[in-house]
């Protein structure tokens, strides 16, 4: 009897299976961007490019004097093509091996990753236990009692019992309203692990800026220096033609006056290193302190690979992207979930096991006992609530693929942003190491026309507060370089290779 009743169960089981459907509109990923689309990073008139290009040129033509000097590298201008076969890294960005450890360090250590990591696993778990809902839910259960009941006018029965059950409650996925969930509950943790992924990106473009911004400030330190020791040798000078009598008093006021610009931008260079220093100690998730660094701008620029030209199909990488058109992809399995709820709900339950009137009878022979029974429910309150509901999904489903749409138009619009950066910041670059080396070589020209008592310390004067001016704004221009480079980095999700 117990074969025909189970064998019937699984003919019924796998009918119902085979029968079933999914409630819902089945979600297919779409790109937000036409991936054909070319990022392009002309900002100039092409007399302009012409120009800057003749800057680049004319460089090489410097007098051997200006070459000599180490700490003003030559700028290579090297492009990336847009058909590259490798994958580029941070560390290949850059090409520092400090930097590399320093992301290491941040990657291992910072508390917002370790936050979002866990955050992972909230919803890894969620998924888990969505897919549960699949299976039958099976308990085992045992109980002894002691009874009386009374029968009509007979008189009552005393009896006891002990009883061992198997027992299970299924109802059945008929409508996909488990399966959509299922679904949902994946794109949610795609969505997360995406959104670990942009904190990531996040926090190594934060790093490699505090670290590039260190770099400028000891370049900046090493200018104020230069021009100090300079200063002072000129204003030595002054006082010894004034102890002879070949200047006034005030010619030595005036250089002394110059003597202090680079001492306040000293001043100035050491407090905002510190800063900096404790908030990278604070990204790498360490107590605010000292951040040990080697290299320069200048060797950092040299190896700086970087495209013109890039296809909007790299987009599709970054994690904000993907997180965005992830969670698109939840509203929409919810839409099938929410209106699987509204439809009859199939059931079985069952029970198996051995019931006895002590424990020691249990599983004796003819103590066998088993319930099986199929159900339907269907919910009334579907004929309003649930039409309400599946319209307040599907509107959810619609502000997800409007945010996910407005998620992709803002990325192609960061890394438009950022690939005119990295050519104007280009230009600008080139144009500030013509403009200092011209400087360099003034001042030069300057002290010695000076020194031979043919011009004034008016021209000196004014050739070292210019060569001041242009060899820190040379520094930032470096910044700014690279700067621009780790923004698209970041704006195309952490690659521009394909």
């Amino acid at each position: 009897m117990s074969g025909v009743v189970w064998r019937t169960t699984v003919i019924a089981i796998g009918t119902t299976l085979v029968s079933s459907c999914l409630s819902g509109p089945t979600y297919h990923a779409e790109p937000a961007v036409n991936p054909r689309l070319q990022i392009h990073s002309a900002v100039a008139a092409d007399s302009s490019r012409a120009f800057f290009d003749s800057l680049a040129i004319a460089r090489s033509g410097d007098s051997s004097t200006l070459a000599t000097n180490a700490r003003q590298a030559p700028l290579i201008e090297q492009r990336l093509r847009d058909d590259a076969a490798t994958s580029l890294s941070w560390t290949e960005l850059l090409r520092d091996s400090t930097l590399m450890q320093l992301v290491q360090t941040a990657v291992k250590q910072n508390r917002t990753v370790q936050a979002a990591a866990a955050r992972i696993r909230e919803y890894r778990a969620a998924a888990s236990n969505a897919r549960t809902f699949l299976y039958p839910n099976v308990t085992v259960n045992g109980s002894e009692s002691a009874n009386q009941t009374v029968f009509g006018s007979s008189p009552p029965v005393s009896f006891r019992a002990a009883r061992v059950t198997s027992d299970m409650a299924w109802e059945l996925d008929f409508w996909g309203k488990v399966r959509r969930g299922i679904d949902a509950a994946n794109a949610d943790r795609e969505s997360q692990d995406a959104a670990e992924r942009a904190v990531v990106l996040s926090l190594v473009s934060d790093v490699a800026t505090a670290y590039l911004q260190l770099l400028e400030f000891d370049e900046e330190r090493e200018i104020a220096l230069r021009t100090l020791r300079a200063r002072q040798s000129t204003l030595d000078l002054a006082r010894q033609r004034f102890a002879q009598g070949v200047i006034s008093e005030l010619d030595v006021r005036q250089f002394e006056a110059q003597v202090a610009a680079p001492a306040v931008t000293l001043s100035q260079v050491a407090r905002r290193t510190a800063l900096t220093e404790h908030a990278l100690s604070v990204l790498l998730g360490e107590t605010p302190s000292a951040i040990a660094r080697h290299g320069s701008l200048a060797s950092a620029v040299n190896a700086l690979l970087v495209p013109d030209t890039l296809s909007a199909a790299l987009l599709s990488r970054r994690p904000d992207v993907q997180q965005a058109e992830r969670a698109f992809a939840a509203a929409t399995a919810r839409i099938g979930a929410t209106m699987a709820s509204n439809l009859p709900s199939i059931a079985l339950t069952g029970s198996l096991g051995s019931q006895a009137s002590g424990p020691s009878k249990l599983f004796a022979s003819g103590t066998k006992i088993y319930t099986l029974s199929a159900g339907i429910s269907f919910p009334l309150t579907a004929l309003t609530r649930g039409a309400d509901a599946t319209a307040g999904a599907r509107a959810r489903a619609d502000q997800a693929k409007a945010a996910y749409e407005n998620t992709a138009l803002n990325a192609l619009r960061e890394a438009s942003d950022a690939l005119v950066g990295v050519r104007s910041s280009r230009d600008q670059l080139t144009a500030q190491l013509t403009q200092a080396n011209a400087l360099r070589r003034a001042l030069e020209l300057a002290e010695l026309r000076y020194d031979s008592g043919i011009s004034n310390y008016l021209e000196v004067l004014d050739a070292q507060r210019n060569l001041f001016s242009a060899e820190l704004g040379l520094s930032q221009a470096r910044l700014d370089q690279l700067t621009s480079a780790v923004l698209l980095y970041k704006a195309l999700g952490g690659s521009w290779n394909r």
